[in-house]
């Protein structure tokens, strides 16, 4: 039986980003230096595929730190911590790894720097998110107000709105927080926003690469887990650069084959958090099923690493 023909649009940059690279290293390093068990506070990052790997390592992944035990290293997500989770483990005498993106970091120290001079801080996020949580945790309650919506900056209630500065959560839309940022700035004129702003170059990379395909495919798949911010907004951001359907796939076998019943071209990106073995999986199973003709779509190149923790790169 003749296959149909299809052409795949491969978008680049894509997938592993070097918080993510960093963050499974890390996890993979302590392991290597202290042995199993190795305690992780929360998901390393939010890919259940990663998770489960590093798991079959050594890797056990708790909620809260006080379900490790003293006498075993444990390492903080890549999404950041609130302030008192490093406290505890200091005072528990834990040896601790933070496997914080440097990017995430930079918020963080922000967000300091601005509660020193004196500055109330609002912070555009998603209420719950780890990375969220861990940077409204860098002050005291109060000092970070969250804003989630352009309707949320109407409401919001500040102490002084001439000392004010905002921050933002690292993997958000460009496009929805640039709308944010414009309502927060006209309502507070004095309001002040980062050098550079926050969203990582990954996150940036990753949704300029989908509006560039999204005009040419039928239908979209982003590879990536359904508790990643990131992957959620290439989602988003497929849709409204002009793809009517696109849907989060975990990986190959969740693939909603009738909704893709007679598409031509289909977009292939992945979150930030995604393997690139799953991406690989993702273009197989359409090989199987259609004559595949596959178009890389590079909108940036990525050469950003990011250096270990020192204490892995030591001998034990």
């Amino acid at each position: 039986m003749t296959k149909p023909p299809l052409t795949l649009y491969l978008a680049a940059p894509r997938g592993f980003c070097a918080g993510v690279d960093r963050a499974i290293k890390i996890v993979e390093l302590a392991i290597e230096k202290w042995g199993a068990p190795v305690y992780v506070r929360h998901e390393i990052v939010h890919n259940k595929f990663v998770v489960d790997g590093l798991r079959d390592k050594g890797a056990v992944f708790v909620e809260e730190l006080d379900e490790c035990p003293t006498d075993r290293p444990v390492i903080f997500s890549a999404h950041g911590v609130p302030k008192a989770v490093p406290a505890s483990a200091e005072a528990r005498k834990m040896i601790y790894v933070d496997a914080t993106c440097p990017l995430v970091s930079k918020v963080h120290i922000e967000a300091a720097r601005h509660h020193e001079a004196g500055l109330q801080m609002v912070m555009i996020g998603h209420a719950g998110h780890p990375e969220t949580v861990g940077t409204m945790g860098q002050l005291p309650e109060g000092e970070v107000l969250l804003v989630e919506t352009v309707d949320d900056v109407a409401h919001v209630e500040v102490r002084d709105p001439d000392k004010l500065a905002f921050v933002t959560q690292t993997t958000l839309s460009v496009d929805d927080t640039a709308d944010i940022v414009a309502a927060l700035q006209a309502r507070f004129p004095q309001i002040v926003g980062p050098h550079k702003e926050d969203i990582c170059y990954a996150t940036t990379n990753r949704q300029e690469a989908v509006k560039a395909i999204a005009p040419k495919c039928d239908a979209m798949l982003v590879v990536g887990a359904p508790n990643s911010s990131n992957s959620r907004r290439l989602v988003e951001v497929g849709r409204k650069a002009g793809c009517a359907y696109a849907q989060l796939v975990q990986r190959a076998t969740d693939i909603d084959w009738r909704a893709l019943d007679g598409v031509r071209s289909v977009g292939i990106t992945a979150g930030a958090s995604a393997p690139e073995q799953l991406i690989e999986e993702v273009i197989a199973a359409f090989s199987d099923r259609f004559d595949v003709t596959s178009e890389l779509v590079e909108t940036a190149q990525e050469s950003v690493e990011f250096k270990v923790p020192r204490v892995l790169r030591e001998p034990a």
